[in-house]
C-alpha cells in the first residue's frame, strides 16, 4: 500500500508530511475501519476485465465489530466438544469451495434484508444499490482508514486537516442473496478494489486501476456478518476455519465457432461460481433467471481508452471519456457433471465478438 498525500494540500505541507511519514512506525493493516467516499466526487470506474494475479493484501486476524446479535447467539449456541469446530451455529453455517465462501442461513431473504443493510451501514458504508427484487446490495467506494499511519503526528494533524492523508485505494462490496428454498438463503459477498496511480511522468494526472479481489477480506466480512446474525466471535472464527476444497479447472474452447467455457461441475456449483466471478469483475448484473441458466449483464469495453481523473482532479473540472456499456447474456447449460458457459447477445443469439471472447476468458481466469 502506497500512502499518498492529497494533491490539493501537497505543496503547502510537503515538509510536514515528510516528517510525519518518517515518524510512522506501523500501519494498522490488521484492522478494518472503512469510511464512505461518497462525500467526495464519485469514483465511477468502468469494469476493466484485465485480471491480475490474486494477492492477500489484507492479513486480518478478525478484529471486533459491534453487533446486536451477541445475546441472541448465546441462546442459540449449542454445546460443542472442546477443540471441535461446529458445522453450524443455530440456523447459520458457512460453506466453502476453494477460495469462495458463502453463508447459508435458514431464514427467508426478506427477513435478512434489513439486518444485512444495517450491517454495511455499521461498517462505514453507504449503499448505492439496494434492490430487493434482484437480491443485490452494493456499497459505495470506501477507504480503509485503518491502513493509514497512526503515529502522534498523524493523529495531531488529522484533527485539523482531516483529508490530509489518503491511501490511494478504494474498495466496494456487493452482497448477493440467492433463495435456495422457502426458508433458506445463500448470502455471497464479493469485493472490488481500485488503486490510484500516476499516469504521467510529471505526476500531475492520475487514473484508477483495478486490483485483484481478495478472498481474505471477503471471508472476514462474512464472519462479521455471522456475528450480526447471531453468532459470537469465537463461533464465527470456528465456522470460518473450514478445510479448502480443490476446485476443478475451467477450460476455454470453441464450440460451433463460438468461444465457450467448459466446467467439470454440475449446474448448481457452476451457477454459484460464475455469479461470484461476475460480481468480482464488476459486471452490472441487471437480472438473472436461474431456471434458464441466464445472467443478464452490462459490460464496458476496456479497449476503449476511458481515462478517469482522480478524486481531486475532478474538483477542477476534468471529465472522463464516456464509454457506453453493452448488454449480454451469460448462458449456462449443464449435462450431468459438466457445464458449458457461453455469451449471447441481448436477443439470445450466440455472440462471437471480441467482447464475448474476452468475457469468457475473464470468467476462466477468475475460476482457475
Amino acid at each position: 500500500m502506497k500512502l499518498k498525500l492529497n494533491r490539493c494540500t501537497r505543496p503547502a505541507l510537503l515538509v510536514l508530511v515528510a516528517v510525519a511519514l518518517g515518524a510512522c512506525s506501523s500501519l494498522q493493516g490488521d484492522k478494518i475501519d472503512y469510511k464512505s467516499a461518497s462525500s467526495a466526487p464519485g469514483l465511477e470506474v468502468p469494469p476493466d476485465l484485465t485480471q491480475l494475479a490474486t494477492d492477500n493484501r489484507y492479513a486480518i486476524p478478525g478484529a471486533a465489530v459491534t453487533a446486536s446479535g451477541y445475546q441472541n447467539a448465546q441462546a442459540k449456541a449449542t454445546a460443542e466438544q472442546p477443540g471441535v469446530a461446529p458445522n453450524a451455529i443455530g440456523d447459520i453455517r458457512i460453506e466453502r469451495d476453494g477460495n469462495d465462501r458463502w453463508l447459508v442461513v435458514n431464514r427467508p431473504a426478506d427477513k435478512l434484508w434489513e439486518p444485512v443493510r444495517e450491517f454495511w451501514q455499521e461498517n462505514g458504508f453507504l449503499l448505492t444499490q439496494d434492490d430487493r427484487k434482484l437480491g443485490v446490495m452494493e456499497t459505495d467506494w470506501a477507504e480503509n482508514h485503518a491502513k493509514l499511519p497512526q503515529d502522534i503526528i498523524r493523529r495531531t494533524i488529522g484533527k485539523v486537516f482531516g483529508s490530509l492523508y489518503d491511501t490511494g485505494e478504494r474498495d466496494k462490496f456487493r452482497t448477493r442473496f440467492e433463495q435456495a428454498g422457502p426458508d433458506t438463503t445463500h448470502i455471497y459477498i464479493s469485493e472490488r478494489s481500485m488503486v490510484e496511480v500516476y499516469s504521467d511522468s510529471q505526476k500531475t494526472q492520475t487514473v484508477w486501476q483495478p486490483q485483484p479481489p481478495d478472498p481474505g477480506i471477503e471471508a472476514e466480512f462474512l464472519r462479521r456478518l455471522m456475528i450480526k446474525l447471531g453468532a459470537t466471535q469465537q463461533q464465527s472464527k470456528e465456522l470460518l476455519a473450514t478445510a479448502a476444497v480443490v476446485k476443478p479447472v475451467a477450460r476455454v474452447t470453441t464450440l460451433n465457432d463460438q468461444p465457450v467455457l467448459q466446467m467439470g461441475e454440475d449446474f448448481e456449483r457452476a451457477w454459484r461460481r460464475v455469479g461470484l466471478t461476475l460480481d468480482r469483475a464488476g459486471f452490472t448484473v441487471e437480472d438473472r433467471d436461474r431456471s434458464k441458466g441466464l445472467y443478464y449483464v452490462r459490460y464496458v469495453d476496456p479497449t476503449v481508452q476511458a481515462k478517469e481523473p482522480g478524486f481531486f482532479s475532478r474538483m477542477f473540472g476534468e471529465k472522463a471519456t464516456k464509454n457506453p456499456p453493452h448488454q449480454f447474456r451469460i448462458a449456462l447449460q449443464s449435462q450431468g457433471n459438466s457445464t458449458t458457459v457461453s455469451v449471447q447477445d441481448p436477443n439470445g443469439a450466440p455472440d462471437t465478438s471480441a467482447n464475448a471472447k474476452r468475457i469468457v476468458q475473464v470468467i476462466a481466469d477468475d475460476l482457475n
